[in-house]
C-alpha cells in the first residue's frame, strides 16, 4: 500500500519537476500542432482546488490548526464555503459543502505547501481529527519530502516540503 501511494505520489511530482526543468517551454511537436494551448505565460496550470466537506465548520477548524491560517467562510450560490488566504497570485484553495462536494479518498490528490518542514503540520494531523496515512518520506534531494493524510471530513490529501 506505501509502495503504490509513493508511486502514485512520487511519478506526477517528477513529471512536474521534467517539465519545468527543460530550456525549452514548448515541444517541437506542441509548435507543429496548432490545436495545443500554449502555457508559457501561465504561472500554474491549476487555479482554483476545491476540498469537500461534509461539515464545514469541523473542516474549517481542522485545517486553521494543523496549517495555522484563518479560513473566511462565505456562501456562494448555496454552496457554504471556507476560503484559504491567498496572495491572489497562485492556487486558490478552498473547502466547499454543498450537494453537489462528497468527501473521498479517492480520485486526484491535492499536496498542500506545508513550510519549510511539512513534519510541523504533519504532527498536528492526529490530534485535530485527521488521520497519517503516510509518514514523512523523502522524494529525492532535490524534491524534498512528501506525506499523505485524511482530513476530518475523508478527504485524502498530501504534504511538501523541501526539509
Amino acid at each position: 500500500m506505501r509502495k503504490a501511494v509513493f508511486v502514485t505520489a512520487v511519478i506526477p511530482v517528477m513529471v512536474f519537476w521534467a517539465c519545468n526543468s527543460q530550456n525549452n517551454p514548448v515541444s517541437e511537436t506542441q509548435k507543429a500542432d496548432s490545436t495545443v494551448t500554449k502555457t508559457e505565460n501561465m504561472k500554474n496550470l491549476v487555479s482554483i482546488v476545491e476540498i469537500p466537506a461534509a461539515d464545514l465548520s469541523r473542516s474549517v477548524t481542522f485545517y486553521q490548526a494543523i496549517l495555522g491560517i484563518l479560513i473566511e467562510q462565505t456562501e456562494m450560490d448555496g454552496v457554504q464555503m471556507g476560503v484559504f488566504p491567498s496572495d491572489g497570485e497562485g492556487v486558490s484553495i478552498v473547502l466547499a459543502k454543498g450537494k453537489d462536494y462528497k468527501p473521498t479518498r479517492d480520485g486526484a490528490v491535492v499536496y498542500l505547501n506545508a513550510g519549510d518542514d511539512l513534519q510541523t503540520v504533519l504532527d498536528k494531523i492526529g490530534p485535530n481529527g485527521g488521520k497519517v496515512l503516510v509518514p514523512k518520506t523523502q522524494i529525492s534531494p532535490e524534491m524534498g519530502f512528501f506525506a499523505m493524510f485524511t482530513d476530518t471530513e475523508g478527504n485524502k490529501l498530501g504534504l511538501h516540503s523541501m526539509h
